[in-house]
């Protein structure tokens, strides 16, 4: 996280394209995360429900919980690398105004929402599956703004 001491990190020789390649990675990997999703644990309630506790009429068994709690891990893992790193870069880039810390908070929110109601769901009550595909698709548009806002801004430089 050098580029938090740097003054000028649109400018700076060394830090620059390591931070657009990061913000095009990034752009990539939320794309990808989407389509994977999709078709391995679902992004819509009905699919993660039968993910999570089976279907009986499409012959689906219920995750393991060994399972849950290794793609739980992961995801909290590349979910907060992402949001960490994306929020610094965000604020520096857009030198902290109103909307993009707005943008970051909600990001950082929601992501938490989406984790928390994911163990939730599995442990408590299957309710908490509706909470997580909002909190899913809020942090997942908030990146995405702030991403391409931070990918615009980086490339005018």
């Amino acid at each position: 996280m050098r580029f938090t001491l740097i003054k000028d990190i649109k400018n700076d020789s060394l830090m620059s394209p390591l931070i657009k390649g990061f913000l095009i990675f990034a752009l990539l990997y939320l794309i990808a995360d989407l389509f994977v999703k999709q078709h391995g644990f679902g992004l819509f309630s009905h699919a993660i429900n039968a993910t999570l506790f089976g279907d009986e009429e499409l012959y689906i068994d219920a995750i393991s919980e060994a399972s849950f709690l290794e793609f739980w891990h992961t995801e909290i893992f590349m979910s907060m690398m992402l949001v960490f790193t994306l929020g610094t870069i965000s604020i520096r880039l857009s030198e902290a105004s109103r909307v993009s810390i707005l943008l970051v908070n909600t990001l950082f929110i929601a992501a938490f929402a989406a984790l928390a109601s994911l163990a939730l769901a599995f442990y408590l009550d299957p309710v908490f599956v509706e909470l997580y595909v909002a909190g899913y698709f809020v942090w997942h548009l908030c990146a995405l703004i702030l991403l391409l806002h931070s990918l615009v801004s980086i490339y005018r430089a």
